[in-house]
């Protein structure tokens, strides 16, 4: 296969993926959410809603293309823009499996790789790095719609997405220690080749990932940015058409992203026992690399359910709360999280993860007694803003 042109069908056909994945998300997200609220959903369009949407896709480009007379009208439809952007460029140093043969495109030998990007060994920091810059599109539109609720929601993203991003990285450090390497297929032939999968030896570091991953992407109950009740609809309150679905594509997408991420980091990725066992690339068969697909897949569509369902089940935060969350719990957890990992690799043997697991797991009980012996009851009511204290007679 020319150079120039395997890296060009790998893009067509993640960036086609995504989208397909992304319109029936929301479709099931619909549905989990009508299953934990005992209620039907959409069943309307098409049998079981299934053409639901197509038809939320021919709305978004049939409705009327609005731009505030106030508007900085330049950086109002850049702002869309560049978060999709940035979203979608987050995949290409993702691997959405193993390897495929080579001998199926006829590459002879050669397993292809399932990266878009392939060969990037440091994979895990330009996802991080791309990650990052979404906040501009949110801060940009926010501050472009000349809207004070679409302004404030820019200011609370801006806050909230660098806060978070403290903790997403220092929960990282301790499985970059264990496995040697940025690059996300080390990673998972890491966990493959030792038996063990990352969360389990790091447990601490797994939910330090999970929460702030969610905060990341402003799902329930992280979603104060753009909270209904407080901003109207936040950031984007002032946009209408394709260019508010292009910020609710970008939305489902850090949620894909996040799902991948905590699936390949801490939960082996492509690898079973017994089903997806380690392989060297030049062995895998077709069907075997089909086999890696469907786990790998599998895991990141129950990893995107349990986001689905916090979605559905937990209340959302305070702002206060959600900044004390991260600058005060999140934070030391993850430099907990770090000390741990580094006296594991400084003073254990390489295979010695029965040790690593019980020092995880002991440290996961240190933080949980710690918190309940400094855990202080509150003192005075709260007036409707919720952040300050009513003094009362």
């Amino acid at each position: 296969m020319q150079s120039w042109l395997e890296p060009l069908i790998k893009t067509a056909l993640v960036i086609g993926a995504l989208q397909g994945a992304v319109a029936y998300l929301v479709l099931v997200e619909r549905k989990v959410a009508a299953w934990i609220q005992d209620r039907l959903g959409p069943n309307r369009v098409g049998p079981w809603g299934l053409l639901q949407p197509l038809a939320d896709g021919l709305k978004f480009i049939l409705k009327e293309e609005i731009i505030p007379a106030g508007a900085d009208k330049v950086l109002f439809l850049i702002a869309p823009v560049l978060i999709l952007a940035t979203a979608m460029i987050t995949f290409a140093t993702i691997p959405f499996g193993y390897v495929f043969p080579g001998s199926v495109f006829g590459a002879g030998d050669q397993a292809i790789t399932l990266t878009p990007a392939s060969g990037v060994d440091i994979g895990l920091l330009f996802v991080f790095a791309i990650g990052s810059l979404g906040v501009y599109g949110v801060v940009l539109g926010g501050w472009a719609s000349n809207n004070k609720y679409s302004f404030l929601g820019g200011l609370r993203s801006s806050a909230q997405l660098v806060s978070y991003e403290i903790p997403l990285g220092l929960s990282v450090i301790g499985l970059l220690l264990y496995s040697g390497s940025l690059n996300m297929e080390t990673i998972v032939a890491k966990q493959a080749q030792a038996g063990w999968w990352w969360f389990a030896v790091q447990p601490l570091g797994f939910c330090v990932f999970l929460v702030s991953g969610c905060a990341e992407s402003a799902r329930l109950p992280f979603d104060l940015p753009e909270c209904e009740q407080e901003l109207v609809g936040g950031y984007h309150t002032e946009y209408t058409a394709m260019k508010f679905g292009m910020f609710a594509f970008a939305e489902y997408l850090h949620m894909i992203t996040v799902a991948f991420l905590t699936v390949i980091l801490f939960l082996g990725g492509w690898h079973f026992w017994g089903i997806a066992p380690y392989a060297d690339p030049k062995d895998v068969t077709l069907i075997g690399a089909l086999i890696y697909i469907g786990v790998l897949t599998i895991k990141t569509l129950l990893m995107i359910f349990v986001f689905m369902w916090i979605r559905w089940s937990w209340p959302r935060f305070r702002y206060d709360q959600l900044m004390s969350l991260a600058w005060k719990a999140m934070i030391p957890l993850g430099i907990v999280n770090l000390i741990v990992c580094a006296v594991c690799q400084e003073f254990l043997k390489p295979d010695d993860m029965w040790t690593r697991l019980v020092l995880g797991w002991l440290s996961v009980g240190a933080c949980i007694v710690y918190a309940a012996l400094t855990a202080q009851p509150g003192t005075g009511k709260r007036n409707a803003v919720g952040s300050v204290p009513v003094r009362t007679q």
